[in-house]
């Protein structure tokens, strides 16, 4: 892993489609952008940025997330999030992350990810069928 700079961002953009949508993820039964949405475009985000910063064989996985959705987004309206690294120790980075729509914002929160080696991290999770 490279020496990680707080401060870092991305920003990741999608649109919202029926796929979705909280009643087709079952989170709901309205036809507005699902929560699991925004909080997978939030982790997204996080991930992109923390990727710039990892040596070959290295990725990162997701452990925390507080978000709060505060404005709901119809379908067909394009919505982006942002991630910026707020701190790391060791393995362990935070983000602060959120969620805009074409309107203004619609989420936001924490997040927390560490960086592993992706070989061995899905050995030892598959080995948990054996």
């Amino acid at each position: 892993m490279k020496e990680i700079i707080v401060g870092s961002k991305c920003t990741c953009e999608w649109i919202v489609t029926e796929e979705r949508l909280a009643v087709n993820v079952e989170s709901g039964d309205l036809r507005v952008l699902a929560t699991p949405v925004m909080a997978a475009l939030m982790e997204k985000a996080a991930a992109q940025c923390l990727g710039e910063f990892l040596d070959e064989g290295e990725t990162s996985v997701g452990t925390a997330l507080d978000i709060a959705h505060t404005s709901a987004t119809p379908i067909g309206m394009k919505f982006e999030a942002t991630a910026t690294i707020t701190s790391y120790d060791g393995r362990k980075v935070d983000f602060e992350v959120s969620a805009n729509d074409e309107a203004g914002e619609i989420g936001k929160g924490t997040h927390s990810r560490f960086v592993v080696n992706a070989e061995k991290f899905q050995t030892k999770t598959n080995s948990k069928k054996a």
